[in-house]
């Protein structure tokens, strides 16, 4: 019976592998140390950076949220707790007709709502489903 090294029962003195099975293939020197990341290409320049944020600032300034944010403030419109930037991700925009699609430019379908009242304006709408009997559970 041929052993593995680990957990041979003979003495260090026996061979492996044994010279019946014929020699290794493949890589026997293989190191278990983490490799060196390989970077594709030179780190961008500092300007670069810089433009690709003024970019990516005018394209979220386009958004309906950013839109919302401008024309009503920062501010629930139910609670009327105030935001300010450290906390803003709070803020979402509820559309007053449902239709995520209905964006006009002039902000008539958002309110403003934080997150807490948000979740009970949509709430108040599946409970009202439920106690009608609308949503067929009942």
């Amino acid at each position: 019976m041929v052993y593995p090294p680990h957990s041979c029962p003979l003495t260090a003195a026996t061979a492996w592998p044994p010279e019946a099975e014929g020699p290794i293939t493949g890589d026997v020197t293989r190191s278990f140390r983490p490799r060196r990341r390989q970077t594709s290409s030179p780190p961008t320049p500092t300007r670069d950076l810089v433009q690709q944020g003024r970019d990516l600032a005018r394209a979220r300034a386009q958004t309906y949220r950013e839109r919302s944010l401008a024309i009503h403030g920062w501010i629930c419109a139910k609670c009327a707790r105030e935001f300010e930037a450290d906390n803003l991700q709070l803020l979402t925009v509820h559309h007053r007709d449902g239709n995520h699609n209905n964006n006009p430019p002039d902000g008539s379908n958002w309110e403003n709502l934080c997150v807490y009242c948000h979740e009970d304006e949509h709430s108040r709408g599946i409970l009202a489903d439920y106690l009608s009997g609308k949503d067929g559970r009942r």
